[in-house]
């Protein structure tokens, strides 16, 4: 008979006679009822008043019956955690059984039992378990050690089963290394901070050696280990590629992405010249082809992460075009994802094959697919120029076809094709305008109009086709009325005596019967536009327009380098870092690849800085008084401020009497009416004074200190510096991405930049300016990029700065915003800076000014913080503190706690005194009191976040 007649039973008191039969004599009877205990539990039924007496069944040498029981314990140990100290003795006696299999699961269970009561009695039999000598109850404590740091960290590191983990990495039983490593890594990931895995060349020698002799899982622990670790140069990097190598041919495809991601990772560091970068280029494709005959779940996540490697290293599978051809029985997820990788691995060589394969695509039933086979066409002639010619006539070809959708992608591509080759295909035009009237896909649409727009020219009746358009102009899409607005707009511009009743039409519909914001304003523009400077709106609208790359879709090279790490995880196939998808995600470390051997782009030394005569030949800083892109900016930017500005004297550092109204001024806040349109720049110009005399002189060399490029690295003054974030993305500054930190060095403050340039052109004339804020930060030297720089090129520059630009009070006070030009255009964006960068060296007060100065100002003014979990003692606070100029002054010790009484000064020499209370003798009680108290106690929550970065620094 089956186990199913465990789950029948109904009876009244049925509680009452397991009861009765878990109290039987007999063993047989015993083990029937906990089964039926078991099965009520699955159902869902409460046995939980059955727990003595379940627990009670533990004494037994059965193991069948003491699964049984520690399956009910698990289950039940955290609604009844008094019941469950009952059965801590039978596990520690379990945990010295001579049968290791009982060990082994005393010591599982333990894991389990997520009952902090418990958890300080399975610390003993753990450490017995750690050491045994048998490898399958070693291999079972070490998960058992990272499930227990998931209850109870602290329990972990106090008792040293880290340690032990560590050790038994070096483990004779390779699964017991696997295991060690799998816990590890585990705990390793809540605890970013915590260097576990120390990794060492001999470590990595020992997991290597495990890994032939693991079963597939610990494989997969151990690959994942690998890929985590920096060789220390390209030979040992050879050396671990070599040994991963035969992991490829592994029946588990997990195990070939995990092996395949350690060595696209260690790749990087390999010289291209060398033979076994060739040899490993060939041998990694056939695993990766050996992939896709899987079922198509498996295909489809092995097209993906393909999908990864062939745009990092295109030459792996640049021979295996046929592969990726669709198969007519494919899902429609694995058909799209192919056609994807098709267009990434077109060249010259092979287009003709794909064109061909192609064009039978179009021919499909499958809508979505026939789609993304038309797109694919366009994308072929915008990657392969030699194809062109091929791929517009079967578009055309397709186009006659009549098939609606057919017609309609088509025409979205077309309009890229024009992009890419003007003046090369525009014959094709007549064709496209005879289906104008079977378009009605806001995209297509959209296409049609910028066509007609681009070329009005060329086309005898383009207005009567935009008027056609116009008729039902509310009842488009946003994009297609944006693209409506601009096309009259260039059709007028290009015939203005036959349009001018057609352009008035439009304006008045985007702008007096549109709700829409970007329609409203790109109307508006377009209207002041053509009503004050007609010449300029010819230069604006009908501009050159730069020719579009080739590939338009490519994931950025920062993320794809992250994604690479994260090969064969999730991450790899939803193409976002983990950071974007996993909840709470405290514990997810961003990964990079190693840096590449040889490569050019390190940083230039701060030799290649030039002499000062150099610096007036610097473009000149972006916009000027009454230009067009100042008055935008005006809109944009200047938070609406009445009056004069406040002069630039009065903020001068050491101009202010000592604790004078340093802020009380610079935080003026009369808010009078926002500015008019053309009252010109909202960037105040950039100061005159090229850099105040002492900035570089204590360093030495002058400019070739100032412009010291190191990111300010090991600063002088021990002054705390953030690490670099990313200012302005790429995306949002056509391809250039500005990232950078603040330091201050020996009294000069420095903005430390890297300027990245993931567009496809080269950019040079730099130059920025701030506008005006808080402290009167500005540059006190022009932007200096001393070549032009190169796509996918990395410069770092130390900008160094003065507190005498204008000043005017911001929200956040602490808000910095900036505007950087190039060749291409002007950009935007914002930062906070941290206010440590302001403090300067000579804030040490006297003890006297200090008492009197402390009664001197207002009570109200006083605020309190705390600094959360800061175990540092007074003298390592006041040390780490002097460092980024806050001054101790005086310190004392009252009922068993440590008083620190502190000054510091901004470079508006306004004072802030503070009291810092520290509990020494209570280790645990690691949260610091800070009192704040300033004439202006706006700064002070600025104040209280610079302690707490430098504390926690």
């Amino acid at each position: 008979m089956t186990d199913s007649k465990y789950f029948t039973t109904t009876k009244k008191g049925e509680i009452f006679e397991l009861k009765a039969e878990l109290n039987s004599d007999k063993k047989e009877k015993k083990k029937e009822a906990v089964k039926k205990v078991i099965a009520s539990m699955t159902v869902g039924k409460d046995v939980s008043a059955l727990f003595p007496d379940v627990v009670n069944c533990m004494q037994t040498d059965n193991l069948e019956l003491k699964k049984l029981v520690y399956l009910y314990l698990m289950n039940y140990a955290k609604s009844q955690p008094d019941m469950a100290i009952m059965a801590v003795n039978t596990f520690v006696k379990d945990c010295e059984d001579p049968n290791p299999l009982i060990r082994a699961l005393a010591v599982r269970t333990m894991g389990c039992i997520r009952v902090d009561k418990i958890t300080e009695y399975l610390c003993e039999p753990l450490r017995k378990c750690l050491k045994d000598e048998d490898p399958y109850v070693r291999k079972t404590a070490a998960v058992c050690v990272a499930k227990l740091h998931d209850i109870n960290a602290q329990l972990v590191e106090d008792q040293g089963f880290l340690d032990t983990l560590k050790d038994l990495i070096s483990d004779s039983n390779p699964m017991v290394v696997a295991n060690a490593v799998a816990a590890l890594s585990e705990i390793a990931e809540s605890h970013p901070s915590s260097n576990l895995l120390d990794l060492n060349p001999q470590s990595i020698n020992k997991l290597l050696t495990a890994l032939n002799e693991c079963t597939e899982w610990g494989q997969i622990f151990i690959l994942d280990c690998l890929a985590n670790y920096m060789p220390k140069d390209d030979r040992e990097a050879q050396s671990i590629c070599e040994r991963v190598t035969p992991r490829l041919s592994h029946a588990n495809s997990a195990v070939v992405l995990s092996a395949v991601k350690v060595l696209m990772k260690f790749m990087e560091m390999l010289s291209k010249d060398l033979d076994y970068y060739g040899t490993l280029l060939k041998k990694l494709a056939p695993p990766l082809v050996t992939l896709l005959s899987a079922e198509p779940e498996l295909q489809y996540v092995a097209l993906r992460n393909i999908n990864l490697i062939v745009q990092k290293r295109p030459e792996i599978l640049k021979h295996e075009m046929k592969v990726f051809f669709v198969k007519y029985n494919d899902p429609i997820y694995v058909k799209l994802e192919k056609l994807d990788i098709m267009i990434r691995l077109a060249s010259q060589a092979n287009i003709a094959q794909v064109l061909a394969e192609l064009k039978e695509y179009a021919t499909e039933v499958d809508v979505d697919f026939v789609r993304k086979a038309v797109r694919a066409i366009g994308r072929c002639a915008i990657k392969v120029e030699q194809s062109a010619e091929r791929c517009v006539s079967t578009l055309l070809d397709l186009i006659q076809t009549k098939v609606n959708y057919v017609v309609q992608e088509a025409i979205v591509v077309i309009k890229d094709i024009f992009r890419k080759y003007p003046n090369k295909y525009e014959s094709v035009i007549a064709t496209l305008c005879e289906n104008l009237d079977s378009l009605d896909e806001p995209e297509a649409r959209a296409a049609m109009i910028w066509i007609v727009g681009e070329y009005a020219e060329r086309i005898d009746n383009a207005d009567e086709l935009l008027e056609s358009f116009l008729e039902g102009f509310h009842d488009e899409s946003t994009q297609v009325q944006l693209q409506l607005l601009t096309a009259i707009v260039k059709l007028f511009l290009k015939k203005p005596t036959e349009t001018q009743e057609l352009v008035q039409q439009v304006l008045s519909l985007a702008t007096q019967d549109s709700d829409n914001p970007d329609l409203r304003d790109r109307g508006y523009i377009y209207w002041r536009l053509l009503s004050t400077d007609p010449v300029a709106a010819k230069e604006v609208v009908l501009a050159e327009k730069p020719l579009i790359s080739e590939e338009t879709d490519l994931i950025e090279p920062t993320l794809l380098d992250e994604l690479i790490c994260y090969i064969g995880t999730l991450a790899s196939v939803y193409h976002k870092p983990p950071s974007a998808f996993v909840e709470g995600s405290r514990g997810v470390v961003h990964k990079s690849l190693p840096p590449r051997t040889g490569s050019s782009e390190s940083a230039e030394s701060p030799d290649a800085a030039p002499s000062g005569g150099q610096a007036a030949e610097q473009p000149a800083v972006i916009p000027t008084q009454g230009d067009l892109l100042g008055d935008l900016l005006n809109l944009d930017l200047g938070p609406p401020v009445g009056g004069p500005p406040i002069a630039t004297s009065s903020v001068q550092m050491g101009a202010v009497d000592l604790l004078g109204g340093g802020l009380d001024s610079l935080l003026r806040s009369d808010v009078g009416g926002s500015p008019a349109m053309g009252s010109g720049s909202g960037f105040a110009p950039a100061p005159s004074t090229a850099m105040p005399a002492n900035l570089g002189a204590p360093l030495g060399s002058g400019l070739g200190d100032l412009f010291d490029l190191t990111s300010g690295v090991g600063t002088l003054s021990g002054s705390y510096v953030a690490p670099k974030t990313v200012w302005l993305p790429a995306m949002k500054a056509k391809g250039l991405e500005i990232s950078g930190t603040f330091s201050r060095q020996v009294g000069s403050i420095s903005m430390d930049l890297v300027l990245t340039n993931k567009a496809l052109q080269v950019m040079s004339d730099f130059a920025i300016q701030f506008n005006r804020n808080s402290f009167g930060l500005a540059p006190a030297a022009p932007l200096q990029v001393h070549a032009p720089l190169a796509p996918n090129q990395s410069v770092e520059i130390s900008l160094p700065l003065n507190t005498v630009g204008s000043v005017m009070k911001m929200d956040p006070l602490n808000n910095l915003q900036v505007a950087v030009k190039n060749n291409i255009d002007v950009f935007y964006f914002s930062t906070l800076y941290p206010l440590h960068i302001l403090f300067v060296e000579d804030g040490k007060m006297e003890r006297q000014m200090f008492l009197a100065t402390w009664k001197d100002i207002p009570n109200e003014n006083e605020a309190q913080f705390q600094i959360k979990d800061c175990s540092l003692n007074a003298d390592a606070v006041s040390s780490k503190l002097q460092g980024s100029n806050i001054f101790t002054i005086a310190k004392r010790n009252v009922e068993g706690q440590d008083m620190l009484y502190q000054s510091l000064k901004l470079t508006n020499g306004i004072w802030v005194l503070a009291e810092l209370r520290i509990q020494p003798s209570n280790p645990s009680f690691t949260d610091l009191e800070l009192s704040l108290k300033c004439r202006a106690p706006e700064v002070s929550q600025y104040i209280y976040q610079a302690y707490e970065t430098i504390l926690k620094n």
